[in-house]
């Protein structure tokens, strides 16, 4: 298996799966029946469970995205109820709101913990700044999941599609690019 399916590619693919996941939604409710579309879409969570789990450098967290996308799909054949399918992206923000957040209580922040990964000896000016980014990513997980839900209780298809597969990662993106660039100017100065 692992020489039909190298790693990198795996995250490729897993990465893609995440990204068109709104889109396929969006695609498939318009043009597809539900039950179709769901049983897909839980075939896809089951597979992404069992090939990339091993693969990444959380594996946890990526078991508990593709249990969450399975158990979303399950309950929308089952209750008849596909807008369920719509929550998948709220749920993944709160996952990493928990993730983030609880790290705030622990001996090292999820961004410190990451950073000595290329830094093992980070300076106490380097574990506040993470400490910020950290808080930083909470604020955006909070607000992201929020419009996700808004886009889910209020929003068009087109609206919830756009935002949660476009919208969103482009916000993620820059928040990316403003972190790297202040984190920068922060060990010019440090």
């Amino acid at each position: 298996m692992k020489r039909l399916f190298p790693s990198c590619l795996l995250r490729f693919l897993g990465v893609l799966a995440l990204i068109a996941y709104p889109f396929a939604v969006w695609l498939g409710l318009s043009h597809w029946p539900p039950e179709r579309l769901a049983a897909l879409l839980g075939l896809m969570f089951i597979l992404r469970m069992l090939l990339c789990r091993r693969r990444l450098s959380m594996p946890w967290l990526a078991s508990a995205l593709a249990l969450t996308g399975i158990v979303l799909c399950v309950a929308s054949l089952l209750l008849k109820q596909y807008q369920l399918l719509l929550y998948y992206p709220v749920i993944v923000n709160a996952l990493m709101l928990v993730l983030f957040g609880l790290s705030l209580f622990s001996r090292a922040s999820l961004v410190e913990r990451l950073a000595r990964l290329q830094k093992p000896n980070l300076s106490p000016a380097g574990v506040a700044y993470t400490r910020k980014v950290t808080i930083a990513w909470c604020l955006f997980f909070l607000a992201n999941g929020s419009m996700a839900l808004f886009s889910c209780l209020y929003g068009t298809m087109s609206f919830w599609a756009l935002y949660n597969g476009a919208i969103s990662y482009l916000l993620m993106a820059l928040l990316m690019g403003i972190e790297w660039r202040v984190r920068k100017r922060v060990q010019v100065q440090h």
